[in-house]
């Protein structure tokens, strides 16, 4: 299943999820910290990258080159705790769309999102 979620979910479903993620990154003083003033540029990023690992159109790609995470997160100081903070509005996010998703599908984006957290800890 693992790439095939863009096909099973949509493009909406990532929408969505991007943006209840963003409603916990406005909630969060740490996180908030870490974003532009207008959010408008990297709501879109964010959607574009989810939509292409999960299997949909390289729109990501094609605008911005390879995803180069770490890369891209280096000017930020990425501890246990912001990593923590934002794995928390992740998991809000996804939770607040739980009844449009089977368990396996949650547990899927779960790991992808621990794993992502994890991996982006500079500090």
């Amino acid at each position: 299943m693992a790439l095939a979620l863009y096909e099973e979910l949509g493009e909406s479903f990532f929408v969505r999820l991007v943006d209840a993620f963003y409603v916990g990154v406005q909630a969060s003083e740490q996180l908030r910290a870490m974003y532009p003033e207008d959010l408008t540029e990297s709501k879109r990023h964010l959607t574009l990258f989810l939509i292409q690992y999960w299997g949909g159109p390289s729109t990501y790609m094609q605008e911005r080159g390879h995803p180069r995470l770490r890369m891209r997160h280096v000017p930020f100081v990425i501890d246990d705790a912001a990593r923590d903070a934002w794995l928390s509005a992740m998991r809000g996010a996804l939770a607040s769309l739980a009844a449009t998703l089977t368990d396996l599908q949650i547990q899927e984006l779960d790991a992808y999102f621990v794993m992502a957290a994890a991996s982006l800890r500079n500090a």
